[in-house]
């Protein structure tokens, strides 16, 4: 088996290149990056034999498409904004596929991978793609479900590189249509800091208020859960508490809505000159606590009575005493563990089905479970009668 990790250059991803290289069967691990000096870091990094480097740009798609051809899986670590355009290039290789974010712009080549008798998972990494493999796991324990509610924190630093200050403006933008939560049949679009809520997560982490974001969660769940009627789905998250006050104040001010300024000669995005000033300092590449901690709802009803389910992720502490998750890799190998675990199965045929699928349709829960429990990640599960 051959895998194409593209974007692998980032801090996310090159912990699951990483974890490919621990885990997986995979005899080829290509890191393919526009970034190609950084790529070749990378790679001496991982230090293993099955592993080379190659510049690759997903923007001139045939020429990326031909580098793709012959690998079982491309493992896609781009940002948000090239997910359309590097999700085209693998269809048109005829590879299998998986990215991180999941937010829609995959779908339209559905049919290439169907023609190709492949499959491709937008949105597997903690949130959105273990959240459902979460939500799924209780909810198939039901008879029917009424409500889901998907919450977690990601705690890291505000712009530790440029892509995740690319994803906190756009979850926070003003306009998002996207940020929705569904209720009764519908979905209802709601602004930044709508419905918050008070997640009670594990220790270090603790009492969290959190808030509806526009995750793929709301989207893929409702459609997994249909014939178990459920009602309502909510999709909260939040990062340290430094972060929430920055954001906040932002969106108090108008600043997230990226209105255009002239600096010198030159007019750009307010947001895109706080997040340029970000990503160059240390209050943005540093916080407190470091680490995720995933927390899924599911209310319903089992032999007549109401249940609720409750799950939650822990995983190795970001204080030294376990050697790899120092700092901000409890973070970065969070996110990026179960986009490797994602990619080895599609390598090895284990999904159910050809062309763009939710992670629900996609992958046995339990399955992602005992990979992710080899890596030191561990889900706690208890249900209480209402």
């Amino acid at each position: 088996m051959k895998v194409f990790c593209l974007g692998a250059a980032g801090r996310i991803s090159r912990e699951s290149a990483l974890d490919l290289v621990q885990y997986s069967d995979f005899e080829k691990i290509t890191i393919g990056d526009y970034n190609y000096e950084e790529a070749c870091k990378v790679a001496r990094w991982l230090n293993d034999d099955r592993v080379d480097a190659v510049k690759i740009d997903v923007t001139k798609v045939d020429e990326a498409a031909e580098m793709m051809k012959g690998y079982d899986v491309v493992m896609d670590g781009t940002q948000i904004t090239l997910n359309g355009i590097s999700t085209e290039c693998i269809a048109k290789a005829g590879c299998h596929g998986v990215n991180l974010n999941g937010f829609g712009e995959e779908n339209q080549w559905d049919q290439l991978f169907k023609d190709a008798g492949k499959a491709c998972v937008p949105g597997f990494g903690m949130t959105p793609g273990t959240t459902q493999m979460m939500a799924m796991h209780l909810a198939n324990q039901l008879d029917t479900v009424e409500e889901v509610y998907v919450s977690h924190g990601a705690f890291r630093p505000f712009a530790f590189s440029k892509s995740i200050t690319e994803t906190t403006t756009y979850e926070y933008d003003p306009n998002l249509k996207s940020r929705v939560v569904f209720e009764d049949g519908k979905f209802i679009q709601v602004p930044p800091f709508a419905r918050p809520r008070e997640i009670d997560l594990p220790q270090p982490y603790g009492k969290t208020t959190q808030y509806i974001i526009p995750h793929s969660e709301t989207v893929t769940l409702a459609q997994a859960l249909k014939d178990k009627g459920v009602r309502l789905i909510e999709v909260r998250g939040t990062w340290p508490k430094q972060n929430m006050t920055l954001v906040r104040g932002l969106y108090d001010y108008g600043i997230l809505k990226n209105p255009v300024v002239k600096v010198g000669d030159t007019e750009k995005g307010l947001m895109s000159i706080i997040g340029d000033y970000l990503v160059n300092s240390e209050e943005g590449k540093t916080t407190e606590l470091y680490g995720y901690a995933l927390h899924v709802e599911v209310v319903g009803y089992k032999d007549g009575v109401k249940k609720q389910g409750i799950i939650y992720h822990t995983h190795p502490a970001s204080d030294g005493s376990v050697e790899g998750w120092e700092g901000l890799r409890a973070y970065t190998r969070n996110v990026g563990i179960p986009l490797a675990i994602a990619a080895e199965q599609l390598a090895k045929g284990n999904v159910k089905g050809t062309g763009i699928l939710i992670p629900e349709d996609a992958f046995e829960p339990e399955l992602i479970f005992k990979e992710l429990e080899r890596r030191g990640i561990y889900m706690h599960e208890s249900w209480n009668n209402l």
